[in-house]
């Protein structure tokens, strides 16, 4: 069966990329911000070269998710196996032609900057190729605060400025935890098909009440974080932009709020804080370049 570039780009879950893409965007914005020399092409390339990253991690989780049974005709959120519009082989390789082409990408920025970069990026892909296994012990989680928020933040700010600079680590608690509740919003969503497949994720070991709590702290304590490290000097003013995204977070957890009410309640919660990381993010970038040019 063909298919259009639009079922090809569809398969790769675009909604999710501003998980991937923020945390480097972010990273950028705060070197430049610091007043370091920032290396823009390949800033750019890196930004590319994650987003490709996290497009064939999404594919190799589908096909791992369906083939162990998590996704089924019964389960909200990715169809493109589920309704037969793709085929597992298609899926399996589109992700590992994803993964060649990162993996090609990434070594030639790593020619630019330096062995260390090597080391990062062979850290992303070892995590996002045991994504699958590691979610089906309750790990996922952990993969994604590495994988969304400190890999790729030490990285971006090797490659953009030349130097690791551990302070941009500041940031990796409030960016990284909106991004992990992506995934709890969706683990939360799916305890019941998650049990019937066999598998353990974080929420199926809390329960739904504990994950729901838990997925509100993961949307809230950004906010409160972003306020705490402002009032102590460590980032500026300006990045209380942020703030204006409380009502899009605010909506979010009125929504999980309502679980008692059914699933479809917060059936699609995982793209609704997709788009609070994509707006939080972009203030926080704002931010960062405003503190520069005032």
């Amino acid at each position: 069966m063909k298919h259009t570039l639009k079922e090809w780009v569809f398969a790769t879950r675009p909604w999710s990329f501003p998980a991937s893409a923020m945390p480097t965007i972010v990273t950028t914005a705060w070197a430049y911000a610091q007043g370091y020399e920032i290396s823009w092409c390949l800033a750019v390339a890196a930004i590319v070269n994650i987003v490709i990253v996290h497009a064939a991690g999404n594919l190799w989780s589908d096909y791992h998710d369906y083939k162990k049974g998590v996704d089924t005709v019964n389960t909200f959120g990715v169809t493109t196996l589920t309704s037969g519009q793709f085929t597992p082989k298609e899926i399996q390789r589109f992700s590992v032609c994803l993964q060649i082409v990162a993996v090609v990408m990434g070594l030639t920025i790593v020619a630019f900057t330096g062995i260390t970069l090597l080391w990062i990026g062979i850290a992303g892909i070892a995590l996002s190729l045991l994504y699958p296994p590691l979610k089906y012990h309750a790990l996922g989680d952990v993969v994604i605060i590495f994988c969304y928020a400190v890999l790729p933040m030490i990285g971006m700010s090797f490659i953009a400025t030349g130097e690791v600079h551990w302070d941009v680590l500041w940031l990796a608690p409030p960016v990284g935890l909106i991004t992990v509740g992506i995934l709890h919003s969706n683990n939360t969503r799916d305890i019941e098909t998650d049990s019937e497949a066999n598998i353990t994720t974080f929420p199926k070991l809390t329960g739904r009440p504990f994950a729901v709590g838990l997925y509100i702290a993961e949307i809230i304590v950004p906010y409160v974080w972003m306020l705490a490290i402002c009032i102590a000097g460590i980032m500026p003013w300006w990045t209380l932009l942020v703030l204006l995204s409380l009502p899009i977070a605010i909506k979010n957890v009125r929504m999980i709020s309502g679980y008692r009410k059914g699933i479809e309640q917060y059936a699609f919660l995982d793209q609704s804080t997709a788009q609070l990381q994509l707006v939080f993010s972009l203030l926080l970038t704002i931010g960062f370049v405003v503190s520069k040019l005032l």
